[in-house]
């Protein structure tokens, strides 16, 4: 059942960001019971093995003594077994149950994520990009497996084994206890300073580890440029220099642990404990204190209290590795989704108007679109004008809902865009990108993407309107043909031409054009702007145009500089005006004539205000 919000002009209460550790148990919460199970096992097959070993001890004690009961030995053995094999059933148990619960955990998250972000503002996923998703939705939730799996059932095991044999060994001989206990002061301080500065060592490892990986994309990448303008020593040498920091980070890391490291590590090896409890042993066995069998059987206790400790250790490391990935994957999961209105309304045209509209990007201080008034009846073709940045595509993305304005109001069909459910807002426009983008599959499923219900025959008739259905017929497979990741198996001409089908499929009233043409070759432009034709008739569209030959038949030209409107009217009355777009039509008549003579020196043809070529199309609804 899904849920809504209620939409309000007041923004939300700031939240606190939760600590590392905090996101981790919010993350693990679907499966938290059975990580505690899988804790409870793991603690309670380390009681029982420290018992099997004490019964082990307390056999041989019993074998050594002055007449041994065999009966006694016999129990003591059977009892010891019974404990050792509950200790490797018990734990095998606590790893199984993590394990799945792992698995459960990275379907849950993966499954949690796609529906969060299918709720985000798409602007909001645009943020992210594409990267930064990939790597929460994949890797960091790969990174939760070793916190999950393998990490719960080392932390009960890890900590009750050292208790229990601690107090197995006191119920031995308390002598011995504190000769075991005399070696944990030199652990704590070898952890403690194996581990100072972990936050800034780590830190620069990895800052010098991106820098590494991003040296070798754009090695890669880059490698026509480089082969064309560089002998590759200067690539090569940043590259090198990437390396060198890299290695100086872990260099520096490792020489400032190395020391204490070794030392931990020496000091919870079983060795040194049990030549210090056989040191004490052996003294009071001399002094008439202690039997050589109590000794015997409290050797064989007195290495458990220690054996915990590099497990736990490493523990550690892999808390602290799936802390900081639970804390990017809280964060992705704590942005806030787009309200949803509490009494939804359906547009009644196709009619656009902005009243007021102020709009700032996250984190931004200056307003990217300031006091935009703007209205656009159903129908008519509304172009967009401007130099980069000046807020033509924020205008194009505020339509479909990508944001929610900062100030006034955006609505279409006469209903506030954020009165709109955000689907039912998406069947209402249509959005078609100068970066044409297919999902890996067939053509026609990215052309049934608009509408999955469609039949054959309106995809097919989808196609012919957008001037694609003879190129696909000429495919070997034809409509089942896969398209490739993003397309790839198509030209950039036909990767369009299927998202216009697309587009004609959805039956929008509204279609929002990001300069569909601009990378197009003069031949597949044709037959874009042909579909483009096909596609806008009789709808309400808005384009960005960056060739103002395209838009001079449009009802009306908006320009913007700055996040303002500074001019609008018709292709005519904004020349007469001489203003702005009269210099940009200036601009553009040039570049149209810029060409080389025979002599290889640029020539630029003369422009007259107004006069039109005959390769100059229009965008017409």
């Amino acid at each position: 059942m899904t849920t809504t919000t209620r939409t309000t002009d007041r923004p939300p209460e700031p939240v606190a960001e939760p600590t590392p550790g905090q996101a981790l148990i919010r993350v693990l919460e679907p499966v938290r019971p059975r990580l505690v199970t899988a804790i409870v096992l793991a603690a309670l097959a380390a009681v029982l093995g420290v018992a099997g070993f004490t019964l082990v001890a307390l056999a041989l004690r019993e074998l050594l003594a002055a007449d041994p009961d065999g009966w006694t030995v016999a129990l003591l053995l059977a009892g010891a077994l019974a404990g050792l094999l509950a200790r490797f059933g018990l734990r095998a148990w606590s790893f199984h149950i993590s394990h799945i619960a792992s698995y459960d955990l990275e379907v849950h998250l993966r499954t949690r994520l796609a529906e969060h972000l299918g709720r985000l503002p798409l602007g909001e996923v645009q943020r992210l990009g594409a990267g930064a998703v990939k790597k929460v939705a994949q890797d960091d939730v790969r990174a939760l497996h070793a916190a999950v799996a393998d990490s719960t059932p080392m932390l009960g095991f890890g900590i009750a084994q050292p208790v229990a044999a601690l107090v197995a060994l006191g119920v031995l001989d308390w002598r011995l206890l504190l000769a075991a206990l005399a070696i944990v002061p030199i652990v704590i301080v070898g952890m403690r300073l194996a581990t100072r500065d972990y936050g800034d060592n780590r830190r620069r490892y990895d800052e010098a580890n991106e820098a590494i990986n991003a040296a070798v994309v754009e090695f890669v990448q880059g490698m026509p440029v480089v082969r064309t303008f560089d002998d590759g020593t200067g690539s090569f040498r940043r590259f090198a220099e990437r390396v060198h920091d890299f290695t100086a980070a872990t260099t520096a890391w490792q020489n400032t642990s190395k020391p204490a490291m070794i030392l931990s590590r020496v000091a919870i090896a079983p060795l040194p404990t049990l030549v210090l409890v056989l040191a004490v042993g052996t003294w009071l066995t001399a002094d008439g204190s202690m039997s050589p069998a109590a000794l015997i059987g409290a050797l064989v206790v007195g290495t458990l209290p220690v054996e915990s400790v590099m497990p736990l250790m490493q523990l550690t490391h892999q808390i602290n590795e799936s802390t900081a990935a639970a804390a990017r994957i809280a964060d992705v999961l704590d942005t806030p989704p787009l309200p949803e209105p509490d009494q939804p309304r359906d547009p009644a045209d196709g009619s656009i108007r902005f009243t007021g509209v102020t709009f700032t990007y996250g984190g931004e201080s200056r307003p990217a679109l300031e006091g935009i008034d703007l209205d656009i009846p159903a129908g008519t073709v509304c172009a967009l004008v401007g130099p980069s940045g000046s807020g033509k595509s924020t205008i194009a993305r505020l339509i479909p809902r990508f944001w929610d304005v900062t100030e006034g109001e955006v609505s279409v069909g006469g209903v506030d865009v954020r009165r709109i459910p955000a689907q039912s807002l998406l069947r209402h426009v249509s959005l078609v990108f100068q970066d044409p983008f297919l999902l890996q599959g067939t053509i026609a499923e990215n052309i049934r993407l608009a509408r999955p219900d469609a039949t054959d025959e309106q995809v097919r008739a989808a196609a012919r309107a957008a001037q694609a259905h003879d190129f696909i017929r000429a495919l070997p497979q034809g409509y089942d043909t896969p398209v490739g990741e993003r397309g790839a198996h198509l030209s950039g001409g036909q990767r369009q031409r299927v998202t216009i089908a697309r587009a004609v499929l959805a039956d929008a009233p509204v279609v929002v054009l990001d300069e569909a043409t601009a990378f197009a070759d003069p031949e597949n432009e044709a037959a874009i702007q042909d579909a483009i034709a096909e596609l806008t008739r009789d709808r309400t569209v808005v384009v960005i145009a960056h060739r103002l030959s395209t838009v001079v038949d449009a009802d009306q030209i908006v320009v913007l500089d700055e996040g303002r409107i500074t001019e609008r009217g018709t292709h005519r009355q904004l020349l007469d005006l001489r203003g702005r777009y009269a210099r940009l039509w200036d601009h553009h008549q040039r570049a149209r004539s810029w060409g080389l003579d025979t002599h290889g020196r640029t020539t630029h043809g003369t422009t007259t205000h107004g006069t039109k070529t005959d390769e100059e199309t229009a965008v017409r609804s």
